[in-house]
C-alpha cells in the first residue's frame, strides 16, 4: 500500500479504493498557498502509480471549496523591486500542479461547495467529475486584481470553450451552481450538501464496475488525444488495449462476463 505524505495544509483519508483530500486552511477560505500546492504535488506523485487507489476525492474544509490564490502570500511579489523571473517561476509551479492533476491516472472527483474563485475554479476544470450545489459561487476574479488568470486559462478554455472562457475571464462574472452546470463546468448541481454526498455515492457505485487499470489506460488515451495526432493516439490506444487484454485484470473481466458473475475488483455493489 502506498505510503502517503503527512501534510499540514491538507487532510488525507483513505476509504477502500478512494482517497479523500481536503484543503485544510479554512481561516483563509482554503486559498492556494505555495505550501498547499507543494503538498498536493507530493500526494499526486505518491499515488499516481498505485492502481489500488481508484479515485481522488477533493473538497474544502469549512464550507468553502477554494477562494483561489493566496493574495496575502502574493503581496511580496507586488513590490516594485521584486524579481519578475522569480514571480513567473512561482506562478508556473501552479501550472505544473494542474498538469499533474489533469493527467492523474486515478479518477478525480471534486465536491465544490461555498465558493470556487480564481484558482479554485481552475481546480474544478481539471476534475473528471465535478459536483456542486445550487448556492456554490464561481468567478474568475484575477483581472479585478490587475493580474491575468495565467495558469488556469488553458484548462478553463479546454473545459468551457473559447467563447465562454473569454466572457468569464474578461468580465469577472459571478455565477452559481445551476449556471456552472449549464456551462459544463460541473457535471452535477445538487440542492444541498446532502444531495452532493448522495451523488458522490452514486458516482462511486458506477465507478466500482470499472476496472482500475482499464480506467487509467482510458484516461491516458483521452488526454493523449488532445496533444497527439490521430494516428499516433490510435497507435498508443492499441498498445493499451493489448496490455489490458493480457493482464490479470483483463482476464478476470472477460471471465466474469462469460461466467455471468461480478468481476473481482467490484467492492461496493
Amino acid at each position: 500500500m502506498t505510503r502517503l505524505p503527512e501534510p499540514t495544509m491538507l487532510k488525507l483519508g483513505r476509504q477502500g479504493a478512494n482517497l479523500h483530500l481536503t484543503l485544510n486552511n479554512p481561516e483563509r477560505k482554503n486559498a492556494l498557498s505555495g505550501e498547499m500546492v507543494n503538498e498536493m504535488i507530493e500526494v499526486l506523485d505518491a499515488i499516481a502509480p498505485d492502481r489500488s487507489i481508484r479515485s481522488l476525492i477533493m473538497r474544502g474544509e469549512g464550507g468553502t471549496f477554494c477562494a483561489g490564490g493566496d493574495i496575502k502570500g502574493f503581496k511580496a511579489g507586488f513590490q516594485a523591486d521584486a524579481d519578475p523571473v522569480a514571480i513567473a517561476a512561482s506562478n508556473r509551479t501552479f501550472g505544473d500542479f494542474l498538469i499533474r492533476l489533469n493527467n492523474l491516472p486515478q479518477t478525480v472527483i471534486m465536491l465544490v461547495d461555498g465558493a470556487a474563485m480564481g484558482g479554485g475554479l481552475g481546480l474544478t476544470c481539471v476534475s473528471d467529475v465535478a459536483i456542486c450545489d445550487v448556492d456554490t459561487r464561481f468567478s474568475m476574479t484575477e483581472t479585478s486584481l490587475g493580474i491575468p488568470p495565467a495558469q488556469i486559462a488553458p484548462f478553463v478554455v479546454e473545459r468551457l470553450g473559447v467563447t465562454q472562457s473569454r466572457r468569464l475571464m474578461l468580465t469577472g462574472a459571478r455565477f452559481k451552481g445551476a449556471e456552472a452546470a449549464e456551462l459544463g463546468l460541473v457535471h452535477f448541481c445538487e440542492a444541498d450538501r446532502a444531495g452532493m454526498d448522495a451523488r458522490l455515492e452514486a458516482v462511486l457505485d458506477q465507478m466500482d464496475r470499472c476496472a482500475p487499470a482499464a480506467n487509467a489506460a482510458t484516461k491516458d488515451i483521452v488526454m493523449t488525444s488532445r496533444r497527439e495526432s490521430l494516428p499516433d493516439t490510435l497507435d498508443m490506444a492499441s498498445r493499451h488495449f493489448a496490455d489490458c487484454m493480457l493482464s490479470d485484470e483483463g482476464r478476470e473481466g472477460v471471465s466474469a462476463f462469460l461466467e455471468k458473475r461480478k468481476a473481482g475488483w467490484i467492492e461496493r455493489s
